[in-house]
């Protein structure tokens, strides 16, 4: 089988690549992603290759365009640097190029999300791997897998990380494994993993799918050592998120190729705007807009408070009052004061 790394990529001169990521308050975060924007540029050092942000850091995305265009780029492919398709990926950033091709006349296709494929698989293996490899031998169907997802008001989001949950405990064959995030859905960190944990098992692996690091992975570790320190029979290993990940770097080529070949598609089926989903009937057809145009750049926050409240008022999530969901995060993050 060919590497993906080792492939010599040849697009047109007159192509750029554009990554749009969500942009964090954390540095760490925004250095991790800069990270895997040069891993990419490492594998087509001739095509020029920019990135840009929904909100919180610059360069915002129309900014990574006009320097896109100032290169003489003609045609961009653009991807959204985001693991599932929810609401960033469906409808935030493809109102923000959508505004600028019709602005300015330049020519931007969209690539898929990284979504699942045999590699994000593999990249969140290798994670948890690392963690296997790093501690005692001990017997993986005795150990409990727990992932971590970042919680979405989409539920195809929300079922691709099940999905991965379920494709590493029987890549590995581990006893069990259950699916909990860090927000939006249900059930959270807390109460998922105190739920989990009366099936009576004393390991567990809690891997974040994540790709980088940020408020969201913190929230997800400072819950998950509450429960641990409140259960101190049960041994908690924690694996590392993806970041750059040789696998995670050769998701994001796949997806550039993907343009070309002309097989970008996504996952229309189940998609709450297009099918009538069970419990989401009313957002069929809602409006591609974006939600994050007001904040562009912007670091403070109380604008990001308002507008990540402002962004959930549109549809409200049917389940937000479920009571392993976010109405518990209230009470979970004030017993941490």
């Amino acid at each position: 089988m060919i590497s993906p790394a080792s492939i010599n990529y040849k697009y047109p001169s007159n192509i750029g690549i554009l990554l749009c990521g969500h942009g964090s308050r954390d540095p760490q975060a925004v250095k991790e992603f800069i990270n895997v924007v040069n891993k990419i540029k490492s594998r087509i050092p001739d095509i020029p290759v920019e990135f840009g942000f929904l909100e919180f850091n610059r360069p915002i995305i129309s900014e990574a365009l006009d320097q896109l265009r100032d290169l003489g780029v003609e045609r961009v492919i653009a991807l959204p640097a985001m693991l599932f398709a929810a609401g960033h990926t469906k409808n935030d950033i493809p109102a923000v190029l959508n505004k600028y091709s019709a602005d300015n006349g330049l020519l931007i296709q969209y690539g898929r999300e990284l979504g699942l494929n045999s590699l994000m698989i593999g990249a969140a293996g290798a994670r948890i791997k690392e963690t296997i490899d790093s501690n005692p031998i001990f017997p993986l169907h005795e150990t409990l897998l727990v992932v971590a997802g970042r919680g979405s008001s989409d539920p195809d989001a929300n079922s691709n990380v099940c999905k991965i949950t379920r494709m590493l405990v029987e890549g590995f064959g581990f006893g069990w494994g259950e699916t909990v995030f860090s927000g939006v859905t249900f059930p959270l960190v807390d109460p998922g993993l105190r739920h989990a944990l009366k099936l009576g098992f004393k390991r567990v692996i809690l891997l974040p799918y994540f790709l980088f690091s940020g408020v969201l992975v913190s929230r997800v570790r400072e819950h998950s050592t509450r429960v641990a320190n409140d259960n101190p029979d049960v041994k908690f290993l924690n694996a590392s998120y993806l970041s750059d990940q040789d696998l995670v770097i050769d998701t994001f080529m796949e997806r550039i190729q993907e343009v070309f070949d002309g097989e970008n598609f996504m996952n229309c089926a189940l998609c709450k705007y297009r099918s009538n989903l069970l419990g989401f009937e009313s957002e069929v057809g809602y409006e591609q807009i974006s939600h994050h145009d007001h904040v562009e750049g912007c670091l403070d926050i109380r604008r990001e408070n308002k507008e990540h409240n402002h962004e959930h008022e549109h549809f409200p999530y049917p389940h937000a009052k479920h009571p392993l969901g976010p109405v518990t995060l209230p009470s979970l993050n004030k017993s941490q004061i």
